[in-house]
């Protein structure tokens, strides 16, 4: 029985396989090349990196998990992630499993555990490696993968939430739902849509993972065909409810809309393209994902699809604006206990301005959980936001945009007031 569901499975993954190879691979001077001896990889993955030609000094990570029975190369080959990585100059790692049928690891009690040994372990070694010897960027670090890989997707960001900043899983099945008994490797329940639980139940099997860790959660995009025969539509459905609650964010959508015909996408939590949940669902598509375009949704969704790079460490001179010389447009999306909200910083001086923080008070019973684009401290009442390692320079006449989501007792109304260093903002 167990080996008819393999063969099932491995067929499941052709039809990926047959959407990916009409795909060219990237036009590119740079090349795939495989990295060994990277560190702890207690299950013998491997691991091939792709460095884009003119990538910055510390370019963002991606980390791109194929489906069963395939490999990294056929991933880079197959889909779109390099060719982005060529336009937005980040790098890409492409994991391979090693094991019979080439699935992941996502069912063991080691694999669901951070630091527990199995694939999530030499997947992350793959990170520290790329961060120490391609001077990758330890805070933009982020992982997409279709079936098995995103099933791993959903794993990476339960075991290591502080490794990654955000995922985007095509065709998955949320963390823990696949675990096992040894020696099965294929759980009929979970990949059937069998399992149901309550959004705080998965929450709490995300939080587990990694029970030590209570900082900034990793935001999530899903991705799914409502006529999935491998990983059921129902998995879609129990993810949401996972992430929402792992956030901290309403399951009620806090925007829907149809980016294409036959698509319907729900965000929670937010209404922009980086919102803390983003959910697609793809009418009458089975187990055949990413389709074209949908590569560029995830890259939208993890903020890299810019052609800037990260700006370098700025000279210690740059003036202060002038008074009355930043906007602050401020934008909260509140839901009956939370809320999310997204900022709008503007330097409309002529000298760029670095080393910035920004200063506002919260309203009474408002609480930062978690954020995105800076850092927050305290989380409630007088705040001071701090840039991310990425956007430290804020150019003449130009922006950088950040948010948090935050707990409330009722008020969700937006500070009076900001502060950009010494000097009094204009709210928008």
């Amino acid at each position: 029985m167990i080996g008819k569901r393999i063969l099932s499975w491995l067929g499941a993954a052709l039809l990926v396989v047959g959407v990916l190879v009409g795909q060219a691979a990237p036009a590119s001077a740079a090349s795939l090349v495989e990295v060994t001896n990277f560190g702890t990889n207690p299950s013998g993955l491997r691991m091939h990196l792709y460095v884009p030609d003119g990538a910055p000094a510390n370019p963002a990570i991606l980390v791109a998990v194929h489906y069963c029975t395939g490999t990294g190369p056929a991933f880079f080959s197959g889909t779109d992630f390099a060719r982005l990585a060529d336009q937005y100059k980040f790098i890409v790692i492409y994991p391979s499993a090693t094991r019979s049928g080439q699935c992941f690891d996502v069912y063991t009690n080691e694999a669901l555990h951070r630091g527990g040994g199995s694939d999530p372990v030499g997947i992350k070694s793959m990170v520290d490696w790329t961060v120490q010897n391609r001077g990758g960027d330890r805070n933009r670090v982020y992982v997409t993968g279709a079936s098995s890989g995103a099933m791993m997707t959903n794993v990476l960001l339960g075991d290591y939430p502080d490794v990654f900043k955000a995922g985007a899983a095509f065709m998955g099945v949320p963390a823990t739902c696949f675990a096992t008994t040894p020696p099965n490797t294929w759980n009929s329940d979970c990949a059937n849509g069998n399992v149901i639980r309550t959004a705080q139940q998965w929450g709490d099997a995300a939080r587990a993972m990694d029970p030590g860790y209570s900082g900034s959660r990793p935001r999530m995009q899903l991705w799914h065909g409502t006529t999935d025969s491998t990983l059921r539509y129902p998995n879609f459905g129990e993810e949401v409810k996972q992430w929402t609650n792992v956030l901290g964010v309403s399951q009620t959508p806090t925007q829907t809309d149809t980016p294409q015909s036959g698509w319907t996408r729900t965000r929670y939590g937010g209404t922009g393209t980086m919102a803390p949940v983003e959910a697609i669902s793809v009418s009458g598509v089975g187990h055949n994902l990413p389709l074209s375009g949908q590569a560029a949704m995830a890259i939208a969704f993890f903020g890299l699809n810019t052609t800037s790079p990260p700006p370098t460490d700025p000279p210690p001179t740059d003036p202060p604006p002038t008074s009355g010389a930043c906007t602050v447009d401020y934008t909260v999306s509140p839901w009956n206990t939370g809320l999310t909200a997204n900022v709008k910083l503007t330097n409309g001086t002529t000298s760029a301005v670095s080393g910035w923080t920004l200063k506002f008070t919260l309203p009474s019973g408002q609480a930062i959980t978690s954020g995105w684009g800076a850092s927050y401290s305290p989380s409630s009442g007088a705040v001071t936001a701090s840039p991310a390692s990425y956007n430290t320079t804020i150019n003449a006449n130009g922006s950088v945009s950040f948010g948090f989501q935050a707990t409330h007792t009722g008020d969700t109304a937006e500070p009076t007031s900001f502060t950009l260093n010494s000097t009094a903002c204009t709210v928008a």
